[in-house]
């Protein structure tokens, strides 16, 4: 048994010093192979690779899969009218040039990630600093991302870090100014409804008047034709009479002297101061119903 130590000994020697030498690079990470703390090579295929053993060559591992970098406070900017905004942001970004990565930041993902945040908190001062809090709410929103992806990604560019995207995720109004805001939106919206009640009232008296106008244009036009229609009747029914009464004038007057007697005698308390030898009694003295001769 002591004839084979050195030799086991021997293999586990050779079995570390050949595991030191092989390395496994996953789908997820940039592999960066150091030789004498110089980058000898950049490794982003994945799979089983050789090396010299310490301390000849290290290997060093770097993520390369997509990294979100959100805000945890909002950042306070201010308008161009003076208003301070609260705005949350969040970045996606990745590591295109690992050599310059680990140069910059040397592997470290914390600071770079600080430089990060520090390029788009300046870059959004400069796009929200010129415009209004109407245009950064909703106007030009997607004109903000844009520029502030624009040159985000320019100033990452020399660091070895892509940046897909930038989004504003929440936009709000300091405290401080958020109920006189509120105030003012109140008043605007409150004129805008008395406009719209003014307008309404006005159109409603206009539909009134010309409701009205037709109305009397209508009453106008069946009076108008009633009056024709009446006036045509009172002339066939004074044509009937005349054609009627002229077959017999003494019919006729003694017809008009029994409608007068009964208009006159209508009621029981009328008092009539008449001569009674008029001719409104003429047929009153006749006892056939034939008019009396005219005293002479």
């Amino acid at each position: 048994m002591q004839r084979f130590m050195p030799i086991l000994v021997g293999l586990l020697l050779v079995l570390a010093a050949l595991s030191s030498c092989v390395f496994i690079v996953r789908e997820r990470d940039y592999a960066l192979v150091f030789s004498l703390g110089e980058v000898r090579k950049v490794i982003s295929e994945p799979g089983l690779y050789f090396k010299a053993p310490p301390p000849f060559q290290n290997v060093v591992t770097i993520d390369k899969r997509i990294l979100t970098i959100e805000s945890s406070d909002a950042e306070r900017i201010q308008t161009s009218e003076k208003k301070n905004l609260l705005i949350d942001s969040y970045v996606k970004w990745r590591i295109a040039d690992p050599r310059l990565y680990y140069v910059t930041f040397g592997g470290n993902e914390r600071a770079a990630q600080e430089r990060l945040q520090a390029q788009i908190r300046d870059a959004l001062n400069a796009s929200v600093n010129v415009r209004t809090v109407k245009e950064v709410v909703s106007a030009e929103r997607d004109k903000i991302m844009s520029e502030i992806l624009s040159t985000v990604a320019k100033r990452a560019e020399p660091l070895g870090v892509e940046v897909v995207d930038v989004r504003l995720r929440r936009i709000e109004f300091a405290p401080e100014i958020s109920e006189s805001v509120y105030r003012r939106m109140e008043a605007e919206r409150t004129r805008v409804a008395n406009e719209l009640r003014s307008i309404g009232a006005a159109e409603s008296e206009k539909i009134r008047a010309e409701a009205d106008r037709q109305r009397e244009v209508i009453l106008a036009d069946a009076y108008a034709k009633a009056q024709t229609v009446m006036g045509q009747g009172d002339a066939e029914a004074s044509g009937l009479y005349a054609a009627a009464f002229g077959k017999d004038p003494d019919f006729y007057t003694f017809y008009k002297s029994l409608e007068a007697y009964r208009s006159s005698f209508s009621n029981s308390s009328d008092v009539l101061v008449v001569d009674p030898s008029s001719e409104y009694f003429q047929f009153l003295k006749s006892s056939t119903g034939q008019a009396a001769p005219a005293a002479k």
